[in-house]
């Protein structure tokens, strides 16, 4: 895991088979940053290797990951640190909202509440799911746009943006144990996600850049939201949602995306990091020919929960 901007998902995908040389090389890797986690923290980008100090915390038990952990809540609740839009969601830059922070705070927010038993924390994100939701989920279509624009939502529905959506909600769903009314809203929210996603999915399994198969960059295929797509998918058929439909979109999505994993574990045709896009033709030009973390995060959650899958004792017929 690169402790930085917006590069946790490699970090907290590595420990989810419990496999011990990766939780192994997860540490190290922890340890070679001063005090046990500590990196600059400027942006909601930089509270997502918080899940993995969260998830290193609930592994050892060791004090320093809990003041990683603790560090990075007073930094959320400092006052001036983030704007929020008038229903409460927490704004990716002033002005904007976008999928992307679901999951950048909202999966730091679920793994620190369940490892340290704290409800409101997991109760928190949820609350973030929702207000996210509420701006960003077409009420037609059920896909995710990318973001908003000074209270606008742009209907651009960028494949990354409906992954880290989608993965933020099974992650809620599956620490949540009250299967109160938020839970049952989220399950809702998810199930025409991700219903949607399998719908507009290619024959051959990876969606384009824009997930609806839009003229402008109809058939650039981008492969991290194809694997964090799947990831969810799988998750969420194991939470007993539509698991025939899901499980065959999720498998269907793996095949496509092996073909674009290279001989030394590279997933190419990811994605560089991009803007939020006014018009739908700004998403056909975003470089893919280097290796990026979250292409290799999104990876290692999806054939981490392929395992998960192909390990459950109803699946192994």
């Amino acid at each position: 895991m690169v402790l930085g901007r917006g590069r946790g998902a490699p970090g907290h995908a590595a420990p989810r088979r419990g496999h011990r040389p990766a939780a192994a090389s997860l540490r190290s890797r922890v340890h070679r940053r001063p005090s046990a986690g500590r990196h600059e923290l400027g942006h909601v980008n930089d509270l997502a290797p918080g899940a993995a100090c969260a998830d290193l915390y609930g592994t050892t038990g060791e004090r320093r990951y809990q003041d990683g952990c603790e560090r990075l809540l007073q930094w959320l609740r400092r006052d001036g640190v983030l704007t929020r839009d008038p229903g409460g969601a927490i704004e990716h830059w002033p002005g904007g909202v976008w999928a992307d922070t679901v999951f950048m705070a909202g999966t730091f927010l679920i793994h620190c509440g369940v490892h340290t038993g704290r409800s409101e924390l997991i109760a928190e994100a949820g609350e973030q799911i929702l207000a996210h939701a509420g701006i960003l989920q077409h009420p037609q279509t059920g896909l995710y746009a990318h973001g908003s624009h000074h209270g606008s939502t742009i209907w651009c529905y960028w494949g990354r943006a409906n992954a880290w959506a989608a993965l933020a909600s099974v992650e809620y769903l599956e620490a949540d144990r009250h299967h109160g009314e938020t839970t049952e809203r989220i399950r809702g929210i998810l199930r025409r996600q991700l219903l949607a996603l399998a719908a507009y999915q290619p024959a051959h399994g990876i969606w384009d850049v824009l997930v609806d198969g839009q003229p402008e960059n109809r058939g650039i295929l981008e492969t991290s939201a194809a694997a964090g797509i799947a990831a969810a998918m799988f998750r969420a058929a194991a939470l007993g949602i539509e698991p025939g439909r899901l499980r065959a979109a999720a498998w269907r999505a793996l095949a496509g995306l092996h073909a674009y994993v290279a001989p030394d574990g590279t997933l190419t045709r990811t994605s560089a990091g991009t803007i939020l896009q006014l018009i739908p033709f700004g998403y056909s030009v975003i470089r893919n020919d280097m290796i990026q973390p979250w292409g290799q995060g999104l990876a290692l959650h999806a054939y981490a929960a392929a395992l998960n899958d192909r390990a459950r004792p109803e699946q192994s017929a």
